[in-house]
């Protein structure tokens, strides 16, 4: 099927897991072609149409395979008309100390900053610049997934992954103001309390104080995602939206 046909296409990473996971689900669910990109090879389980021919192995903390990355979605989406009406950067990691504990300032290891914010930060950029011109000819919207900790000091989430978070919500505002002139809404989202497979021990506690008393689904978060990548969202650019049950508050 080709972009005449209708059929919108979204670039993703993180997608094996999590959010990932559902809000892959959600826009196949709606018809569009999702190019999902992730550490992981393809697993032969998931659910998607088309999922393998779809699927690119990508590893964002190397900077070298984020580059060939680019080159090998656009040569993808250049089969279709050259169009890509979303990028979603999803992807991020949180590195603990050995017995799971949170990485503080004094903790963390300079390797370990440059790997964080590689990944959390400077491959939503490198993705973003590189399929400039496919986002610009779809009028695309670009994305990023920060977080609760990129605006204060959370329990488990550690020092480089909270100030990369942070970074990344300031990049957005950039962004919004960059890209827009070509048509392209820049926004992001932060999660809180997500109920995944990584929870940490002790959320539970964390969900005492969250005014609605619940943990947020990942289908929650991808209904978002889609909003945002959807026309029901045309004029909210540079916006960061959380999704927490009011936990910033």
């Amino acid at each position: 099927m080709s972009q005449s046909d209708g059929r919108k296409t979204i670039v993703l990473t993180g997608a094996s897991r999590g959010i990932g996971h559902a809000t892959v689900k959600r826009f196949s669910r709606e018809g569009w072609r999702v190019i999902t990109c992730s550490r992981q090879a393809f697993a032969e389980n998931c659910p998607w149409p088309a999922g393998p021919e779809d699927h690119i192995k990508v590893d964002l903390a190397d900077p070298e395979d984020v580059g060939l990355a680019v080159s090998e979605i656009r040569h993808r989406i250049e089969a279709e008309g050259g169009q890509l009406q979303a990028l979603v950067n999803n992807a991020g990691i949180s590195p603990k100390l050995p017995e799971g504990g949170r990485m503080n300032s004094f903790d963390t290891p300079m390797h370990v900053w440059r790997d964080v914010f590689q990944v959390n930060f400077f491959a939503p950029i490198m993705l973003a610049r590189g399929l400039f011109k496919e986002l610009a000819a779809a009028r695309g919207s670009i994305v990023n997934v920060t977080s609760i900790a990129g605006t204060r000091v959370h329990p488990f989430a550690g020092t480089a992954y909270a100030t990369s978070k942070a970074a990344l919500g300031s990049l957005t505002r950039e962004m919004a103001a960059d890209f827009g002139p070509h048509g392209i809404r820049v926004n992001a989202i932060a999660p809180g309390e997500i109920d995944t497979a990584i929870l940490s021990p002790g959320t539970d506690k964390i969900v005492e104080t969250i005014p609605l008393r619940r943990l947020g689904s990942t289908a929650e978060v991808a209904d978002i995602i889609y909003f945002l990548c959807s026309g029901q969202s045309s004029y909210v650019s540079g916006a960061e939206i959380h999704i927490n049950g009011g936990q910033h508050v």
